[in-house]
Formats: C-alpha cells, structure tokens, sequence
C-alpha cells in the first residue's frame, strides 16, 4: 500500500527563496505550480527548470505583437487556456471552459485587464503583467437569467472604454470565443470584430525557451506517471477483477501528485474495444493476452499538454504475429513521417508525402497525421492526403513548433487497434523527440 504523508511546511528547507523556476518557494502561496515530488524527479533527471516570469513575459509580448500585425486596438479572450496563456493564472479551468465567466483583454500597447470571479480577484496578482482586476465578464444564461443583454451592453462598454484609452482611434478587436450577448453588444457599440482564435493559435505555435523547458518538466511528469500505471497494470491484471477505469486512475493519480491539472479524455480502451478506436475508459475488466492502448491528452505541470500514446501486450503469453505487424507499421509510420520535420517544410507537404499505411488500415485510420501541441492540442492540423483541404494550412513550419506526430493503426472489423504518438519539438535544425517513454518490445517483436 502506498502511504503519502501530508508536508505541511509552508516552504522547501532544501531550497531558498526561490524556487528553481523563479517563483516563490511558499507553500501556502496562491498561484499554482509543480510539487516537490516533481521538483525531486526533475532534479535526479538534471531538467533546467523555466523562469515562469520570463516565460509569461514571453507569451505576453507574443499577443501584444500579433496585435500590432493586424492592426487591431486589442484582443478579447474568453477561452480559459487563451487566458492562461495571457496571464498564467487559473480560476476552476472545465468549469469555466462551459460557463465562461473570465475575460482578458490585451491592449496594443500591452496595458492587460482580466474579468475574474467576482470573489477571487487576487488570483492573479502574482502576475505584475496584469494591471487591472475587474468582474462582469460572466455572459450566460445561468448566471444572468433575463438580465444577460443588460449585462452584456456594461461589458461592452468597459472594453470600449479601455481601447479607446490605450488604442485611441482603432476600433477594430480581435475576439475568441464570445458569448452570442456579448458579441452583440461589441458590435452594438460599434466594434468591428475580427476572429481572434487565428490570432491565439498563432502566436501559441511558436514556443519560446522558457516553454520548452516547462513542456520537457511537463514530458518527464507525464513519463513517470505511465510508469506508475504500466507497473499497476502488468502486476495487478494478472491477479483479476482490474477495470480500465482503475488502471486509468493511476495516470490521474501521478499527474495529479506532480502538480498536474486534469485529462482531457478518457482514452483507454483494452482487448476488443480497442477497435473501433475512440472508445472511452469503463469498467471491462481486463485480462492478460490482451492489447491495452491509451492517449495521455494530460494537462500536467505548468499547465502544459503532454499528448502521447502507447500500446501494451498484458501478459506473459507472446502477442499474436497480427498485432506485431500491426505494431510495427504504426512505429514505422511515425518514424518515418517524423523524418520530414524541419523548419521551412511546409504543412501541406508533409500530408503529400506521408509515409501511407497500408490498405487494410486506411479506413479507420487516426483524423490527422499530426497536430501543434502546448497548452492543450493546438494550431496546425496536418491532415492525410485524401482529408486534406487544400489553402486551409498552407504555412511553413518554425522552430519552436511542436507537433503531436500519430499513428492509429487499426484493421477494420478487426479486435484491436494499435494506437501510437510521440511529442515532437522543431529545432533550428530539424527535430527533436520529446517523449523517450519505450515502445512495448513485446508488441515489437523484441
């Protein structure tokens, strides 16, 4: 049995003022960040930690000059993981990703206001980024009932306020994720909108050094906590009565003791509800001779999406020769496709020349070859050739990008899927594999 003792120190004795990451070493503080078992593993494994206020400063001037570039007044923000991106700051994220009561507005001279909860406005006043702490940005239904139009006519009104004293002049605001209130009564005052998710999604592409050093902290978290779930799986399944839900729970559990925030899907599936894949996490129970794939799709330390996935063989018995076949070309796909990665390439040319499974595995093949990651699954989309649309991503890739790079390889009619992905960071020079978590030698044919 594991028995975790509650720390109740207000700081590490170990470290100073402050932490590795350039934040204070206080226990008892507000923001939110890794715990000391993370700090522990990322120190044995000599990760360099981010500076979180230069990274939040990195990320801020990233929206202040997408701003510039398109000569908007400012961006409006109600996408809870856009404001974390702006602010660094986090107020109950899935509750307010279906009630969205924040807002932030970055000016074009970089003045930053955040609506918050209207009983929670210190929780960003750890940010000096954030000059303005306001309420009222809460435009929905439950919340408002038939005074929402009211509501949303105030808001409006204090977002044209502030352009007109930091963008004097420009009337045009880029918006991500409006209510249909709120979006009428910018208009109303006489806003021309424009579609800030382009915006985000752009400047969110490109990773800064501060990001890269959180996302491989993030990586190793993410790594130790599938350990922890493969250890629980191949010990406990054998002894019986082991459901996907209680194997899944050991990812939640290690995220979670790391500073982790939450997974986004329930993406573990054994045996025969591999196939068709996108079947989600339940009781089965399962049992040794059978596949067991997963698709982490975990918010972890910093706030940082680790998105990848692997297939393990349960038990002792050799893997059937179909399954390692199977395997092998999802290894090889990925491989192969991550071969192209480099700066300059263009996302269309990566879906044109794809590595292409073979004819049995086409029709329930993964919806794209890869996807950008950071704060969860981002900007771009690299489509299969046939799913493609040619203009909707005609860019090139950056250094600093990172990509989610997929492979689903899954037989239609068949009783199992083989499901695989690795993260992937464009370099100056090429590429660089985040995710060292091995491949099941078992399913390899090792």
């Amino acid at each position: 049995m594991n028995i975790h003792h509650r720390d109740r120190r207000k700081i590490d004795p170990s470290r100073g003022a402050l932490l590795g990451d350039n934040t204070p070493n206080d226990a008892d503080r507000v923001e939110i960040g890794p715990t000391r078992l993370a700090l522990a593993e990322w120190q044995a494994a000599g990760l360099v930690l981010p500076d979180l206020p230069r990274m939040r400063h990195y990320r801020w001037q990233r929206l202040v000059d997408h701003v510039v570039a398109r000569d908007c007044a400012g961006l409006l923000v109600f996408d809870p993981l856009n404001i974390r991106y702006a602010t660094d700051s986090t107020n109950m994220q899935l509750w307010n990703a279906h009630n969205p009561f924040r807002a932030v507005l970055v000016c074009a001279d970089g003045h930053m206001v955040i609506w918050d909860y209207r009983n929670a406005p210190f929780l960003s006043g750890f940010n000096p980024l954030v000059r303005e702490v306001r309420a009222g940005a809460d435009l929905f239904y439950f919340d408002r009932g038939d005074g929402l139009e009211v509501a949303a006519r105030r808001f409006a009104a204090e977002v044209v306020d502030l352009l007109a004293a930091h963008a004097p002049g420009n009337r045009r605001l880029a918006v991500d994720k409006p209510m249909l209130h709120g979006l009428r009564a910018l208009e109303a005052a006489g806003l021309t909108v424009l579609p800030g998710e382009e915006l985000t999604e752009k400047a969110r592409s490109v990773k800064g050094p501060d990001e890269i050093r959180a996302m491989r902290c993030a990586v190793h978290a993410c790594e130790a906590a599938m350990a922890e779930m493969e250890h629980f799986a191949r010990s406990e399944v054998p002894r019986g009565e082991v459901s996907e839900n209680d194997i899944w729970a050991e990812l939640h559990a290690g995220n979670i003791r790391r500073g982790g925030e939450w997974i986004e899907t329930r993406l573990l599936t054994s045996g025969p509800r591999t196939n068709p894949w996108f079947q989600e996490c339940g009781p089965r129970i399962v049992s040794e001779g059978e596949i067991l794939a997963f698709d982490t799709d975990l918010v972890g330390a910093y706030g940082i999406c680790v998105d990848i996935s692997r297939t393990w063989w349960i038990g002792e018995m050799p893997a059937r020769p179909d399954m390692i076949d199977a395997m092998r070309h999802a290894h090889e796909h990925i491989m192969t496709n991550m071969q192209m990665l480099r700066p300059g390439v263009s996302i269309e040319d990566l879906s044109r020349n794809t590595h292409v499974l073979r004819p049995e595995f086409q029709s329930l093949k993964y919806g794209c070859l890869m996807h950008g990651v950071g704060l969860c699954d981002e900007w771009p989309l690299v489509a299969y050739p046939d799913h493609m649309v040619p203009g909707a991503f005609d860019y090139p890739l950056e250094a600093g990008m990172v990509l989610c790079v997929e492979a689903l390889v899954s037989p239609e009619g068949g009783d199992f899927s083989i499901k695989l992905e690795d993260q992937v960071l464009i370099t100056e020079d090429g590429f660089e594999n985040l995710t060292p978590y091995p491949f099941d030698p078992r399913l390899m044919g090792g």
